[in-house]
């Protein structure tokens, strides 16, 4: 599974990094896959509302009415029609690949797993609305996936009669069951949105609509698309006193559909059934190996909620004080949701290395790596610095990986998320000249493993977000990369000119030390 994971890992990397050539980060698709399918689903919504208005419910009004759409108003309801065809295959494609990412990223294990297994029946609901709207076109196509469909689902023994019968002579279907057909189609995806409502439950600030750009891009792509190449009835109406012998597939949603005509209706069955099963089972196969969750210290918690507004993940709660203090509340954890990123950790206020008079413990803090360890390994790794331009390199374990930083001049330490650390321990390093500066090392923006680590770390940084990076610390000391694992080459290129500057300006510095020191008696 983990070789698996690495290679799809890879790939994706490389197509992450030939998009991010020609799109900034906020329009890279692959960045924003959940936020796109939504956004289908939008296109899809309005434009299947539209094309409702001209939709008529009947055995031979289904079929006259998309085709008065296609070529009697082609420039708005045909427009129309197509775009809510191609936004369908848009979702789909943008949920599947969404789906194969995430598991790349072992983003579906541990705390994750509520998400992913509530992906799973995202699928079958969206399959279902694609499957059920090509019925209502009622053309060739709409007759062979009707027939297939209900052959394979008469294997289930919970119908009182074979649905299939329905479908053996003309006189056999009438108008009502398009009105059935019609509302499953429109039940369903209102279904799928409370399924997705439920699915985003579990994170912080989800990231439903994509940038401006992207949107209209996108957009844009689909409406040319559906000009270009319009959606269109296939081989006519259907007609149930013939077999329909050769029809176009649309593989977005209908691509399983040969298996019916080779499997027997019970494998196909049995086979969906497994499949099902072991991509629910999946964040148990193995499950993950998960760090101590975060633990609040009471006796040095306010209440002050910082470390519940920044936890991507709503793990941190406030609930009324528990032992006595003159505080209203109290943080508290709840371990089944937290991923041990340490964002809470980085955003307490009282998480600075700068206490000295009592024991570094923070209202909230990671009990594999307490910021007293954090600390501590800090001033060792800046004790064996040495020479002009010493860097210490604080990196994100997901991004440009902190031991790809093995070079001369520079102590490496890695950390779950770049979030974690204060403000304060930039300040700490430079303060007390534990080494001339310090580089940040974190995911690619808009992609952060934790999901808003890259972002409250910028804001912290830019003095946007609590706990600010102070004034007085010389931004000049302070570099930052936000770049993929694929990124080492230009690691080195960054950390080297960081270097050279530091260098440059530590030469600067000395030469002016004996020009003031003559400047009383030049006067």
């Amino acid at each position: 599974m983990n070789r698996l994971r690495k290679v799809l890992r890879g790939g994706f990397l490389w197509l992450e990094r030939g998009l991010g050539a020609v799109f900034p980060p906020a329009w890279n698709p692959l960045y924003h896959l959940g936020p796109l399918g939504f956004f289908c689903y939008w296109i899809v919504a309005v434009s299947g509302i539209y094309v409702f208005i001209f939709f008529d419910t009947g055995t031979t009004e289904a079929y006259e009415s998309l085709d008065y759409m296609t070529h009697d108003q082609w420039y708005l309801a045909g427009v129309m029609r197509s775009l809510h065809r191609y936004a369908s295959d848009a979702m789909v494609l943008f949920m599947l690949v969404h789906l194969v990412r995430e598991f790349s990223l072992d983003r579906y294990r541990g705390s994750r797993w509520f998400i992913w297994v509530t992906g799973v029946p995202i699928l079958w609901m969206v399959f279902a609305s694609g499957v059920t709207g090509y019925w209502l076109v009622w053309d060739k196509l709409a007759q062979y996936v009707a027939i297939a469909t209900t052959e394979w689902f008469d294997a289930l023994p919970i119908f009182g009669e074979p649905i299939a019968r329905n479908f053996l002579s003309p006189q056999s279907l009438d108008d009502r069951f398009f009105s059935l057909l019609i509302f499953i189609h429109i039940a369903v995806p209102l279904l799928l949105l409370l399924v997705l409502f439920i699915h985003l439950q579990r994170l912080s600030r989800p990231r439903i609509n994509p940038a401006r750009g992207l949107a209209a891009g996108s957009f844009a792509m689909l409406l040319v698309l559906s000009i270009v190449k319009p959606a269109t009835s296939q081989g006519g109406p259907a007609d149930l006193t013939t077999v329909a012998a050769v029809v176009d597939l649309d593989w977005f949603y209908l691509g399983l559909y040969p298996l019916l005509d080779v499997w027997s209706s019970g494998t196909v069955w049995g086979v969906a059934g497994v499949l099902t099963f072991m991509l629910s089972a999946l964040p148990w196969m193995p499950p993950m190996r998960r760090p101590p969750a975060a633990a609040v210290d009471l006796d040095n918690c306010n209440g002050c909620r910082r470390c519940v507004d920044d936890c991507p993940f709503a793990a941190v709660t406030m609930q009324p004080r528990s032992d006595g203090k003159p505080f209203t509340h109290e943080a508290v954890v709840d371990p089944a949701l937290c991923v041990s990123c340490g964002i809470c950790a980085g955003a307490c206020p009282t998480s600075t290395p700068f206490r000295r008079a009592t024991a570094l413990v923070p209202g909230i803090d990671l009990p594999h790596l307490p910021l007293r360890v954090l600390r501590d390994r800090v001033e060792a790794a800046a004790a064996g610095l040495a020479g002009d331009g010493r860097i210490l390199l604080f990196g994100c374990g997901h991004g440009v990986a902190a031991k790809a930083a093995d070079r001369p001049g520079v102590a490496a330490i890695e950390l779950p998320c770049l979030a974690l650390l204060p403000p304060s321990f930039i300040d700490y390093v430079l303060s007390r000249r534990l080494a001339d500066g310090v580089f940040l090392g974190g995911c690619a923006e808009e992609q952060c493993y934790n999901r808003l680590g890259v972002r409250w770390m910028q804001e912290r940084l830019a003095g946007a977000r609590d706990p600010r990076l102070r004034a007085r610390v010389p931004r000049e000391r302070i570099a930052a990369l936000w770049a993929t694992p694929l990124d080492r080459r230009r690691l080195d290129r960054e950390l080297a000119a960081f270097a050279a500057r530091l260098r440059d300006a530590g030469r600067l510095a000395a030469a002016a030390v004996p020009e003031r020191a003559l400047e009383p008696s030049d006067g």
